[in-house]
């Protein structure tokens, strides 16, 4: 996802404190956080979850819907997200 330029700080801020909460799920196996080298308004969530069960439970939590309510709007609003299966 990418921050409105000028809101990178609390964007960071923000999507850290859903990877405290997200690692502690029982189901997280990986959750991680990167921030380009060249954007500082780029961030990268890899995940890793038990299955899609998990998955889909991590969604209702009260962290990600308060993060959806209250810090989406700093971002461009253009978040892609891809779920993909490990082949190699």
């Amino acid at each position: 996802m990418k921050a409105k330029e000028g809101n990178s700080a609390a964007l960071k801020s923000a999507l850290q404190n859903m990877v405290l909460h997200s690692r502690k799920e029982k189901a997280c196996l990986q959750y991680d956080l990167f921030q380009a080298s060249d954007d500082e308004n780029t961030f990268t969530f890899q995940e890793i979850w038990e299955n899609q069960m998990a998955l889909d439970l991590h969604d209702e939590q009260p962290y990600i819907k308060e993060f959806r309510e209250k810090h989406l709007s700093l971002t461009d609003g253009n978040n892609l997200f891809y779920k993909n299966n490990k082949i190699a």
